[in-house]
């Protein structure tokens, strides 16, 4: 019989309770030491890295500072009604579902690709406001952002002066980004330095953006704080229960039930994918089109439905049961998903706060943009379509892909709107291997499951796809180029995932569009 615990409006119902976990977690009083963001929670090896980063715990009261602040630049920037946020993984996640949540235009832009960059830049530049949101201030992507954006507006006449009024920057006290904006001339707002970037939807990178959308931020951070003293209860603790569920699963499918959120599933995604996989322990989040899509549901998958006001085990009109579901306001299902991500992390003695292998990657494609490219000779080349890593045909070479694999990772090197389609590899792989599948766009990944595809259980299979871009643009300033920056990326990654002897299929599309079309064709055929 499934059990139902409820908070501030927000309820977590689990048909078949952890209730073990759950118990165990309270014996070592785990809700109260959260509550008082305790460090020594996840014992001695993790306590130096949470005692810097628990401040998500209560940050929603210091982000109260910000709402007149925001109130006023929105005033002061009310010719600039085009917003566009360059940032990555946390920085960007969050505000793109507070946004589509609450029905507000937002741009973000998270990516290398040289087409997507080239569309946003071209988007009614002369009323843009670039949110540029970097904790550590050196990320490559966004300084790339950073960097097209500055010269664009220069090219379109503008002065310097001018040019900064359009940049708002949002960093960590102390970080090169701080000093950067500040000779820019950029507004400049500093952000909570004790929250990791994945916990940071209610901190100033995900209020910010949001708010000079058009967001209320007062209500999403009532809501956080009506929600926040159940977290610390022995009895009746919604996150408790759910992150107690959650640490039992190697898979969680996570899937929006139409009550009205929007995109929380992906916010989840990198949340629960970067604070648990690791160690060779974790849980790993797919993120499906609706509750009904394939998912190649094993013994260790949760169904998740995630949304703001629907509350019953079965979805109305599709006959789904989850296993797990969350209904409540989106202020308290932020703070709900990383109070159950920090339990999770307890229960399977890790350290949910940091990320052992996400620079492995980013110092792969430092490298490689310094060398160049390494060297490789296709295994075969069919159509628009040439493979790496398994010979054969392109059919053959996927079906040897999916053999006696835990889980499938499509990897999409390519512009999530141009080339949108490819997005539905991900229903048909799931339901040709029998495996659970998850799809990324990159770099995006790279800051959430990356971590997870390193440092978690090693038993994935992995599908890179990238393409030759119509047309590349420069990073000015920098002797590369976005699509230098993009395939240094895909090969840095590769390389990672290649000392790890994990199955990995390179695809590279000659041309994207027929490229896409074949590929796709040839799972459903297959």
């Amino acid at each position: 019989m499934s059990e139902v615990w409820s908070a501030a409006g927000l309820t977590v119902q689990v048909a078949e309770p952890a209730q073990e976990v759950y118990e165990s977690l309270v014996a070592q009083d785990a809700p109260a030491k959260l509550a008082a963001k305790d460090p020594t929670l996840w014992g001695p090896d993790a306590q130096p890295e949470a005692a810097v980063r628990l401040g998500w715990v209560d940050t929603f009261e210091r982000s109260r500072a910000l709402i007149p602040q925001l109130a006023e630049l929105r005033d002061e920037l009310a010719d600039l009604d085009h917003v566009v946020l360059a940032g990555m993984g946390g920085s960007s996640l969050a505000p793109e579902v507070i946004t589509r949540t609450l029905g507000k235009a937002l741009t973000v832009l998270d990516t290398t690709d040289p087409g997507q960059v080239r569309a946003a830049l071209g988007d009614r530049l002369e009323r843009t406001v670039v949110v540029v949101a970097s904790k550590s201030g050196s990320t490559i992507e966004t300084d790339s952002h950073r960097r097209a954006y500055w010269q664009a507006f220069l090219d379109a006449g503008l002065t310097p002066a001018e040019a900064g009024r359009h940049f708002v920057v949002v960093t960590d006290p102390g970080s090169p980004l701080s000093a950067v904006a500040q000779e820019m001339g950029a507004f400049v707002i500093l952000a909570d330095p004790d929250v990791g970037g994945r916990y940071s939807a209610l901190t100033a990178f995900g209020l910010v953006p949001s708010a000079l959308a058009g967001v209320d931020i007062a209500e999403l951070i009532d809501q956080a704080a009506e929600f926040a003293p159940s977290i610390g209860q022995a009895e009746e603790n919604p996150a408790l229960a759910l992150g107690a569920a959650l640490s039992r699963a190697h898979y969680a499918a996570l899937a929006d039930d139409g009550s009205g959120l929007t995109g929380l599933g992906d916010w989840a995604e990198q949340l629960i994918a970067e604070s648990t996989g690791k160690e060779s322990k974790g849980l790993l989040p797919v993120v499906i089109e609706t509750p009904t899509s394939p998912i190649a549901k094993t013994d260790h998958t949760a169904i998740v439905t995630m949304g703001g006001s629907l509350y019953a085990k079965t979805i109305p009109g599709s006959g789904v049961q989850p296993d797990i579901s969350v209904n409540g306001p989106l202020g308290a299902q932020f703070l709900c998903w990383e109070a159950a991500t920090a339990f999770a992390g307890k229960a399977l003695s890790i350290n949910p706060f940091d990320q052992p292998n996400v620079t492995e990657s980013k110092e792969n494609t430092a490298r490689i943009l310094e060398s160049g490219l390494p060297s490789a000779e296709p295994d075969f080349v069919d159509g628009a379509v040439i493979g790496y890593g398994v010979g054969g045909s392109l059919e053959a070479a996927i079906r040897l892909l999916f053999t006696d694999q835990g889980y499938v990772a499509i990897m999409a090197y390519l512009d999530r709107f141009a080339d949108a389609e490819i997005a539905t590899l991900r229903e048909l792989v799931a339901t040709e291997s029998g495996l659970p599948t998850t799809f990324g766009w990159a770099p995006r990944f790279l800051h959430s499951t990356g971590q997870f595809h390193k440092g978690g259980p090693q038993v994935g299979a992995f599908l890179q796809i990238t393409g030759t871009p119509a047309e590349d643009l420069a990073v000015p300033g920098k002797p590369y180029t976005f699509g230098q920056l993009q395939a240094a990326q895909a090969a840095g990654d590769r390389l990672a995932l290649a000392s790890r002897q994990r199955p990995l299929l390179h695809l590279h599309l000659t041309d994207r569009n027929a490229g896409i079309k074949q590929l796709l064709g040839a799972l459903k055929s297959s």
